[in-house]
């Protein structure tokens, strides 16, 4: 990415996993949509659809200008080489378009090793990032370069791993997190490293029918997600709020709920104690379905669409 990459990106983004379960044709023209209604950016999660990398190159190619980002590309699903070597293709490609961001844990029994790197399997997650990080940073280059290269990110929660994401990376992309995380992780980094934040939302007036949809979702991770779990504690939740199903206190901190308005408070929070960046995952009750109409209203309250002299200006591809 280029100086500008923070510009690039704008305050507000979205965040889904929603493109995985939906044909090319829909997603090509959900991601023209996202653009033209002023999105700063489109990160897409990797869980059991389509792989990231072409994730990514499906959105690149069907964008002009907004930035696509990897929120994450899973380093237990690939190896460093495969990654430095995709990382390159999509910033030669698409310059100052993709933003990399890595995270998720190897859990294979077989220790790798690339250039003399070792890339462990098992055990500390902070070395295990490390080492994938300069095993990529080791691999030669046998293609076209991109200038700029593109720029990373960390899934990063503890404080060693944001730490590690300010020292090695362009910065962190915390995700299920509440306020009170992104002040502390602004504290952790130093004002440079660059902070975007994923924030669950469920835009919807009848507060009953959205708090059930936000305690669904808030409930499968304190289950399903240790990592997360650990993180909330760290927080100050206790086991009434993990424990049995998420307490109303843990939802409420974790997903913004309501109208428009509900929704800009929360932005507006993680802005105002040092998130440079806020990517809201929208949550409704079909997670089959894009949540077209809730990301055009949400457009309408929240970010402004690029001028006329932006669209022309990138109107060759």
């Amino acid at each position: 990415m280029t100086d500008d990459a923070r510009t690039r990106l704008g305050r507000v983004g979205i965040w889904t996993f929603a493109y995985e379960g939906q044909p090319a044709s829909r997603v090509r023209e959900s991601a023209a949509e996202l653009e033209e209604l002023g999105y700063g950016a489109i990160w897409h999660g990797e869980a059991f659809g389509r792989d990231t990398v072409g994730q990514a190159w499906l959105l690149l190619s069907a964008t002009r200008r907004i930035t696509v980002a990897s929120g994450i590309a899973n380093i237990a699903y690939r190896d460093p080489i495969a990654m430095a070597n995709a990382t390159r293709t999509l910033g030669e490609a698409f310059p100052g378009r993709y933003l990399l961001g890595l995270g998720g844990h190897r859990v294979d029994d077989t220790v790798h090793e690339v250039d003399g790197y070792p890339v462990p399997a098992r055990g500390n997650a902070l070395a295990t990032m490390r080492a994938y990080l300069d095993a990529m940073d080791a691999t030669p280059a046998h293609g076209p370069v991109p200038d700029p290269a593109p720029r990373r990110v960390l899934a990063a929660l503890g404080p060693k791993m944001l730490r590690l994401a300010a020292e090695r990376t362009w910065g962190a992309h915390p995700y299920f997190v509440p306020v009170e995380h992104t002040a502390r992780a602004r504290t952790l980094m130093g004002p440079d490293a660059f902070l975007g934040v994923e924030q669950a939302v469920v835009l919807d007036t009848d507060l009953v029918r959205a708090r059930e949809v936000a305690t669904a979702h808030v409930a499968g991770y304190v289950a399903m997600a240790p990592h997360q779990q650990a993180n909330v504690r760290r927080l100050g939740f206790g086991d009434e709020d993990v424990t049995g199903g998420p307490s109303r206190r843990l939802v409420d901190a974790i997903v913004a709920y309501g109208d428009t308005e509900a929704i800009r408070r929360r932005v507006r929070e993680h802005l105002d104690v040092g998130a440079d960046h806020v990517c809201l995952q929208v949550l409704t009750a079909d997670p089959t379905t894009l949540p077209q109409r809730e990301w055009r209203e949400l457009a309408s309250a929240l970010v402004a669409p690029p001028s006329p002299a932006d669209t022309l200006s990138t109107a060759g591809r």
